[in-house]
């Protein structure tokens, strides 16, 4: 996202958002089964403790990687915290076995990131924009890449005015 704000607004309910993560677990069911979870914190939290509880999937780790420093613009890829080593050995080579799960890819910066990490890992998120597609293996829902989401844990309740009105 630059510092001109999108012009598209894509705001995401709770009980959509759950309806779209337990959605991307449907169709990772086919794909497993996973010896683990390895969210991207801190979007990839939410997603990841739903798919986990519906594919039966308990280890989880978090690999936190900061890009956003304002909520306005991409910054430079930070590890603030690695995967744990201990999830790695119990995964194959590479990664082989472990589902990566993050809320969205946008630009694809902190998928490669990752995908460094874990080459051979499944990488999930729920929503997906044109520039980090080509780097993730499922998703649910692409949006355009000048679409901002606002995910349920970024708002509060508050008046939205009509689309007619011209404010997006």
């Amino acid at each position: 996202m630059t510092d001109d704000r999108q012009n598209k607004a894509f705001p995401v309910s709770w009980d959509q958002f759950h309806r779209d993560a337990r959605a991307l677990a449907w169709r990772l069911a086919g794909a497993g089964p996973f010896e683990g979870i390895v969210c991207i914190t801190r979007g990839g939290l939410v997603p990841a403790a739903i798919v986990a509880r519906e594919l039966g999937v308990r280890l989880i780790e978090t690999v936190c990687i900061a890009s956003y420093h304002d909520y306005t613009k991409q910054g430079e890829m930070q590890v603030l915290k690695p995967i744990a080593e201990v999830v790695t050995a119990a995964a194959g080579e590479g990664g082989r076995g472990l589902l990566v799960i993050d809320d969205l890819v946008d630009t694809g910066k902190t998928a490669r990131v990752v995908r460094e990490m874990l080459p051979a890992a499944h990488f999930a998120t729920v929503y997906a924009k044109p520039l980090g597609r080509p780097l993730i293996d499922t998703f649910i829902t692409e949006v355009s890449q000048d679409t901002w989401i606002y995910f349920p844990w970024d708002m509060g309740l508050s008046f939205q005015p009509p689309i007619r009105d011209g404010v997006a």
